[in-house]
């Protein structure tokens, strides 16, 4: 068991380099095995969904070689066995393998997936889209059996614009005979990193990163290289880090038109930032206004940066409100914020901040991994000292982070309970 222990109040100064976007990688990984033969991903993160991908790859008896970002994946000797429920359940990203599988061998099976409790996570879209490309399903307490005697395309309009369910079916349907059309598709920009991707292999997608997505099947794909786009929420994440204690701190490695939504909100605010070629370089400011923030599908402000943002309302100068509209459970850090000296009202899904905060250091846990980095933020701007617990939750989805604070001035460090 590790904790995070973060000494607060010091400014950044230098340069943090955005890695690959996790979201795109953990759906990059299993759309390898729909390739027969080696394929090749570079800019891969150093995470830990990472490494629970690789197992559930490796179960399948499939090849995987790293060297430093770079991964290559060989499928040769590909099999399709039950994923058991103690590797599906160590993330929620688990669940493209059911898309994967079922498209390449019209039958797979697996339990549940799992990730962070942000909320109820029913695969009932997916299941939607499976059904409608011609595919059964049976369930037995968490196990689920999904198969087709062959898969058809099929137009599917998706009741909400679910990433997971649009990746899983673009999945499933590279395989289908004829043609499959998505409807009210994710336009997430990691959707169109994977369209390129099975595009790279021999698939016939098109329309990724609007709401209409084509794909028209295939009899074969073959193995592909791809390079994982940068993590946008990663650099939203630290470029909150640069509203708070930047003092020319560069964020580098970014793709502007990925974090708009953001960028928009920290004008609002007069947050001192401008762009520098890929990269933003940040100052803090001594008063900050207060803004109201609402989570929406892409292109709108991101639920992964929702909670990372909530922090940065406590040292708006007035009322700021924070409404989440995705996931029910992306307020578990509240109560923390609060504990540090935070003025939050939560009503729901809504939560009315307070400010200017002047936060202190105390014990608290993670409860997911937004709301993790949300509370390293805050470790970071609080008086005295902080320590985290519960971080395995944090080093799931962001590479490096204790390296990356650190070498900005940031004191911040791992420690053994």
């Amino acid at each position: 068991m590790k904790k995070i222990v973060i000494e607060g109040g010091n400014p950044l100064s230098g340069t943090i380099s955005i890695g690959g976007a996790k979201n795109s990688a953990v759906a990059l990984i299993p759309a390898s095995l729909l390739a027969d033969g080696v394929c090749t991903i570079s800019n891969v993160p150093n995470i830990t969904d990472k490494d629970a991908l690789f197992d559930i790859v490796k179960h399948l008896n499939c090849d995987i070689e790293q060297n430093g970002k770079e991964i290559k994946i060989d499928t040769t000797n590909l099999k399709n066995i039950l994923i058991t429920q103690e590797l599906s359940v160590r993330l929620r990203a688990s669940y493209y393998f059911m898309g994967v599988l079922l498209g390449k061998y019209k039958r797979v099976e697996m339990y549940f997936p799992g990730g962070c409790n942000i909320g109820s996570r029913p695969i009932d879209l997916h299941l939607k889209g499976f059904k409608a490309l011609g595919a059964k399903f049976t369930k037995r307490g968490h196990k689920y059996t999904i198969k087709a005697e062959h898969l058809h395309g099929a137009d599917i309009t998706l009741d909400f614009a679910s990433v997971g369910a649009t990746i899983n079916i673009m999945f499933a349907a590279v395989y289908a005979e004829g043609r499959t059309v998505i409807h009210n598709a994710a336009k997430e920009v990691e959707i169109i990193n994977i369209m390129d991707y099975l595009n790279n292999m021999g698939a016939k997608i098109s329309g990724a990163g609007t709401d209409t997505i084509t794909i028209d099947g295939v009899s074969k794909l073959h193995g592909a290289n791809i390079e994982v786009i940068p993590d946008r929420i990663e650099a939203g994440t630290y470029i909150i880090v640069g509203a708070l204690l930047g003092k020319n701190l560069k964020v580098s490695g970014i793709i502007k038109e990925h974090n708009q939504a953001l960028f928009d909100k920290l004008s609002a605010m007069g947050v001192d930032f401008k762009f520098e070629g890929n990269s933003v370089i940040l100052n803090k400011v001594d008063k900050l206004k207060p803004v109201d923030v609402k989570t929406l599908v892409y292109p709108g402000f991101p639920t992964d940066l929702g909670q990372p943002m909530s922090v940065l309302l406590t040292q708006a100068s007035g009322v700021s409100t924070m409404e989440e509209t995705i996931w029910e459970n992306r307020v578990g850090h509240y109560p923390y914020l609060k504990k540090m000296g935070a003025d939050i009202e939560v009503d729901g899904l809504k939560a009315t901040i307070k400010g200017k905060a002047n936060l202190k250091g105390t014990e608290i846990h993670a409860t997911d991994l937004r709301g993790g980095a949300a509370l390293i933020l805050a470790g970071l701007i609080a008086s005295g000292k902080t320590s985290i617990f519960d971080i395995d939750y944090i080093l799931r989805g962001y590479e490096n982070i204790i390296h990356k604070l650190s070498n900005v001035g940031a004191k911040i460090t791992l420690e053994e309970i």
